[in-house]
């Protein structure tokens, strides 16, 4: 092309003015992405903590992260037009280069150059120093990010509604409790993480991913079965009932009448004391026996309560702390007991074992090293608490004790001798009884 031509076009377009809208292109589109890397990488928690001594950043970033969705909707809609803005600049400028080149190669390089510019300047930079110093960044960037997110939600809004519409004919639908679970997922990878590097205790873990794991986690998992309860009979004699509940390591226990799925009430040790003792101030002077022969134990006992077996756990703490009570019938769907729950158990899911000077033995004891490294378990040991004593990862999905994922995996109720190897784990039944598994030899392979 005739250098005169190139004359005659800069005299309309000069290029200074061209260079000048490509830097405030690169800058705008570099404050954006150095904005919303800032406010989705720094926690939420940190926020909140700003937010909480009056910092006005930390209130707008915030707001911002509770609508993510239509920040980064804004910032890549805002991207996309300076980009376009550059595009359109640079070819303004470069146009009679390429018309007077005399080589194919040069339109390549300075589309390569450009692209890469703007990768650089616009993306890499700028997400670099975000994450570097992002609590900073979002304090001081999010108020002036705020705004521009307001002035173009209208039409990210409108394209999300779009999109959404043209999605739902092939089932892809956002769920609203996707961000909650996305939050708690983050939480306890951030705990296993820190466990792994060493600055989180296992027993700290153990407690915190313990809370987390209360809602997805029903009663049937944890309760004591129906075989494992240790109930009154109304029927036996009052002196009789007595001695019981004394000898019992529970404070608590289910009387029934005539059939143990007929439970009457529950009777706590402090009420049958008292009235022991109401009898005995109300008949001062008469025979002990016939005094206690006077005591009305079914009178005594609470009304029982009762819940589903596929109650989450958390939903039964807080029934248990709304009703100020600590103890619960379990049953299925048929109204057939199927177990017993207390509020203790639900706390040992967080805290680990509770003992007291009545507890015969701890649940732990269930698992015994042996001498060569080995473990004698008890089949009614769940496979959470093996799991927590032992960090182990065996899986809890389909059986709650170690006794029902043997019997899962073999598919079959082994006999005593018989030894199977899964999940890195050789198990051997070591006692079996009627059609229980009571003891497994484990050992690692």
């Amino acid at each position: 092309m005739n250098p005169a031509f190139l004359d005659q076009y800069y005299l309309v377009i000069h290029p200074w003015p061209i260079w000048g809208g490509l830097a405030c292109v690169v800058l705008i589109s570099a404050f954006l992405s150095l904005a919303q890397t800032a406010i989705t990488t720094v926690p939420r928690g940190k926020l909140k903590a700003q937010a909480d001594r009056g910092a006005r950043g930390a209130v707008s970033a915030l707001g911002l992260q509770d609508d993510d969705e239509r920040m980064i909707g804004a910032v890549l809609l805002g991207q996309l037009l300076l980009h376009i803005t550059a595009t359109v600049l640079a070819m303004i400028w470069l146009l009679p280069h390429i018309l007077a080149s005399q080589s194919a190669f040069w339109p390549f390089a300075l589309i390569a150059a450009m692209a890469l510019g703007l990768l650089i300047l616009t993306e890499v930079l700028p997400k670099t120093i975000a994450t570097a110093s992002p609590e900073a960044i979002a304090l001081r960037l999010a108020p002036i990010l705020a705004p521009i997110v307001a002035v173009l939600a209208p039409v990210v809004g409108l394209l999300s509604s779009a999109l959404r519409t043209a999605l739902r004919p092939l089932g892809l639908r956002a769920s609203p409790d996707t961000k909650m679970f996305a939050l708690r997922e983050e939480i306890m990878g951030a705990i296993a993480l820190g466990h792994s590097t060493g600055a989180v205790e296992k027993e700290d873990r153990d407690r915190l991913l313990g809370a987390l794991d209360l809602s997805d986690r029903t009663v049937d998992e944890i309760m004591r079965h129906r075989r494992q309860i240790e109930m009154i009979n109304a029927d036996d004699a009052a002196d009789e009932i007595i001695a019981q509940v004394l000898a019992s390591a529970h404070s608590r226990l289910p009387i029934f009448k005539d059939d143990e799925e007929n439970i009457l009430g529950i009777i706590h040790a402090k009420d049958l004391l008292r009235e022991v003792d109401r009898l005995r101030r109300q008949n001062a002077g008469a025979d002990i026996s016939a005094t206690i022969a006077e005591l009305d134990v079914v009178k005594v006992a609470m009304k029982p309560y009762f819940i589903p077996d596929t109650t989450s756990l958390d939903d039964q703490m807080r029934a248990f702390l709304a009703r100020n009570a600590h103890l619960a019938l379990v049953v299925d769907e048929y109204g057939s007991l199927q177990g017993l729950i207390t509020l203790e158990d639900i706390l040992e899911e967080i805290v680990g074992e509770i003992n007291d000077e009545f507890d015969a033995k701890a649940r732990d004891a269930g698992l015994k090293q042996t001498e060569n490294g080995d473990y004698i378990v008890d089949g009614a040991m769940t496979i959470r608490d093996i799991n927590r004593a032992m960090d182990w990862n065996l899986p809890d999905d389909e059986a709650n004790t170690v006794a029902g994922l043997v019997i899962h995996e073999a598919q079959m109720i082994p006999t005593e001798g018989q030894a199977f190897i899964f999940h890195g784990f050789r198990f051997q039944v070591v006692q079996r009884r009627e059609n229980r598994v009571v003891k497994l030899w484990v050992r690692g392979v």
